[in-house]
């Protein structure tokens, strides 16, 4: 009988989970949609036991000052990146997109709004200037003893502070400033891997592989200067000199990508990189009774539904009323995300919100189609629901999103200077809901995404925990990000090897010729 309690003993404490100690994580986010996801995935962490403590802004717009989840560190500043500048910044992409010449907006994108893109990420630096010069904060997080920090690496701020704390580092990610993430940390062929921004998907032809080479060029010396202009003298200031901001920032331990290979084209990849696409996806729940009436109304039609995401608040008059036109001509019922004006040409079918459970709409048996922006988390909340997708790309990496989708025949894809001509618009939609390959195709995706031994969510917490439990991850990283370009490249090596052969053959050839002219000289001598 005692053996059997003993053995029932044993086996109660192997099969009980070991519970994991509650790490302290410091975090470094940024605002908008960035913070919508990493927001997720704090709320995951906190229900593991972590505690949970932001650096935040005094002029933050999103992320909370209280919260039952998480502690929060408020670093006075003067000026931010608030969503006044955001949407003014939107608003003038839209209306030059539209007038403009494809050569010309591309221009305008890349080039004419650098010195826009540099005054944010100076405002960036002005916030961890103010944070780092604060001796009793500083003195406060080394006494905080964290465990590790959690930064999203668009801004480059938790970089800096992450190296003065010591701290293991732990990239939330899709892009390192200027550049998409894998650009920066994994081999990269520029031959069959489309830079963003380029239109281009991986199977291009020859002058898509030249516009593909010069956009990386640009892309890159964006980069460099804003990493020059701003965070390499932040580094200089409060790191020391011998602290370079590139290694810096491709030294972190891990590397958290917000995309799949359901979703991303294949490429190379690294050790400490890895993927949590869809992680914000979960099943739908029951939607608000206002709502689940209107879609059960729509009955065999189904219901549409549009949101352009968190940044734009409302689109040009004419626009809206060209879109609000289309809507009116359907049979399906429409719920639409807008926060402008009612368009004049609203029809009875269309209900207009100010937000909604975008999610849980997804996931309803009634949704037929998702008019969508293109941002990352639209798009995997649309491939998780198997829902097909007409795409309105306004800027940044959405077109390249969406184009994803339309290359495994999950979407139409328009612009936003062609949406309202020729009723492209309604034709897209309709082309959508009544060609069956677009449902099936998302529906596809959909199974291919699910099909993994676990949840995106559950990935990126487990690796967040192994960094934690052991001290940083540095046996994953590669020594590629200490490497110079040129021995990145072996170009030393080419040129030692062209040298060693050119020299080589000079030898042999100053040897032929030394016997030759010996030869010939003994030749004379005889004769």
């Amino acid at each position: 009988m005692r053996l059997i309690c003993c053995c029932s003993a044993l086996l109660l404490l192997v099969f009980i989970p070991r519970a994991c100690r509650g790490g302290n994580i410091l975090v470094f986010p940024i605002e908008g949609s960035h913070w919508i996801n990493m927001d997720i995935l704090l709320r995951a962490l906190h229900s593991r036991g972590h505690s949970i403590t932001i650096v935040r802004s005094s002029k933050s717009w999103y992320i909370e000052d209280k919260s039952s989840y998480y502690n929060t560190i408020t670093v006075q500043v003067e000026k931010s990146i608030d969503q006044k500048l955001i949407t003014r910044i939107i608003s003038k992409a839209i209306e030059f997109e539209r007038g403009a010449l494809p050569l010309m907006s591309f221009l305008h994108i890349t080039v004419g709004m650098f010195s826009t893109f540099l005054d944010a990420h100076a405002a960036v630096g002005d916030f961890v200037s103010a944070m780092l010069d604060d001796q009793e904060l500083m003195r406060n997080m080394k006494d905080s003893k964290f465990d590790l920090m959690l930064a999203d690496p668009c801004w480059g701020g938790g970089v800096i502070l992450a190296k003065y704390l010591n701290l293991p580092l732990v990239y939330n990610v899709c892009w390192l400033i200027a550049t998409e993430g894998h650009l920066a940390i994994a081999p990269s062929p520029l031959s069959y891997i489309p830079i963003t921004g380029s239109g281009n998907t991986d199977k291009m032809s020859f002058f898509q592989r030249v516009k593909n080479v010069v956009l990386y060029l640009i892309t890159q010396t964006q980069n460099h200067l804003v990493v020059k202009q701003i965070y390499q003298k932040i580094c200089d200031k409060y790191l020391g000199p011998n602290n370079d901001y590139k290694q810096l920032m491709l030294a972190a331990d891990l590397w958290l990508m917000r995309v799949d290979f359901v979703f991303e084209f294949p490429r190379p990849t690294m050790p400490n990189v890895v993927y949590m696409g869809g992680f914000q996806c979960k099943p739908a729940k029951p939607l608000p009774q206002h709502l689940e009436e209107f879609v059960q109304s729509s009955g065999e039609h189904g219901v549409i539904i549009m949101s352009l995401g968190t940044f734009v608040s409302e689109l040009p008059a004419d626009l809206t009323n060209e879109i609000a036109a289309a809507f009116a001509k359907l049979p399906q019922k429409v719920i639409w995300r807008h926060k402008g004006d009612r368009p004049a040409t609203l029809g009875n079918n269309t209900l207009i919100v100010e937000w909604m459970p975008q999610n849980d709409l997804l996931g309803h048996p009634k949704i037929k189609l998702f008019v969508a922006h293109g941002g990352t988390n639209g798009v995997q909340e649309a491939i998780y629901h198997g829902v097909p997708v007409v795409g309105l790309p306004l800027f940044f990496d959405q077109h390249d999103n969406l184009l994803r989708l339309k290359e495994r025949g999950g979407a139409k894809l328009l612009t936003i200077n062609t949406v309202d001509k020729d009723d492209n618009f309604l034709k897209a939609i309709q082309e959508v809901l009544n060609e069956p390959s677009y449902r099936t195709n998302m529906q596809r995706l959909s199974r291919l995404h699910r099909d993994q031994p676990m949840k995106p969510l559950d990935t990126a917490v487990f690796w967040i925990e192994f960094v934690m439990r052991h001290k940083g991850a540095a046996h994953l990283r590669t020594e590629s990000y200490r490497l110079p370009w040129y021995s990145y490249h072996s170009v030393d090596v080419f040129l030692f090897l062209a040298g060693a052969v050119l020299l080589a053959l000079l030898t042999i050839f100053i040897m032929m010729r030394c016997l030759y002219t010996t030869m010939c000289k003994h030749k004379v001598k005889r004769d």
